[in-house]
C-alpha cells in the first residue's frame, strides 16, 4: 500500500505523520512518501528550501526506527501545492492520503485558497483528513 502524507512543518502535518505510521503498520508491504510542495521557483529564498529539507529528514526518521520504507519530496513545479500534489497522487498510483486540516474562516480560504479541500475533491484514492 501506498500513503502519502502531505506535510508543511505544521502541528496537524505532525499528527498526520502519527496517523501515517499507524497505518503503515497495520497494513503489510507499506510504503510512505512524504511529500512537501512549494510555489514558486528561482524567486523562493533559500532558507524556505533548507527549512523545508529539514523537515523532510525528520520525517524520514519517524519511520526509519520502525523499518518502514519511507520516500520524501519536496516539489516546487509552479503549481499550487494542492494541484501539485493531486498530480503526484496520479503520477505515483498512490492507495492512501493523509492531509492535516486546521480552521480558517471563508476569507482566509478565498485568499489563500485550500491545500486540503483540492486534495480531499481530486484525489482518486481515499483521503483521512486529520485536525
Amino acid at each position: 500500500m501506498k500513503i502519502l502524507v502531505a506535510y508543511d512543518g505544521s502541528n496537524v502535518a505532525k499528527e498526520a505523520l502519527m496517523v501515517a505510521l499507524k497505518h503503515a503498520k497495520a497494513f503489510a508491504e507499506s510504503e510512505v512518501y512524504v511529500v512537501t510542495s512549494i510555489v514558486g521557483g528561482p524567486e523562493v529564498p533559500r532558507q524556505v528550501f533548507e527549512k523545508a529539507e529539514g523537515d523532510l529528514r525528520y520525517t524520514q526518521s519517524v519511520f526509519i526506527k520502525d523499518k518502514i520504507p519511507c520516500t520524501t519530496r519536496l516539489l516546487v513545479r509552479g503549481m499550487t501545492p494542492g494541484e501539485d500534489l493531486v498530480q503526484f497522487i496520479k503520477e505515483n498510483g498512490i492507495d492512501e492520503v493523509i492531509i492535516g486540516v486546521r480552521r480558517r474562516s471563508k476569507v482566509g480560504k478565498l485568499l489563500f485558497g485550500s491545500t486540503a479541500q483540492k486534495v480531499i475533491l481530486d484525489a482518486k484514492c481515499p483521503v483521512v483528513t486529520v485536525k
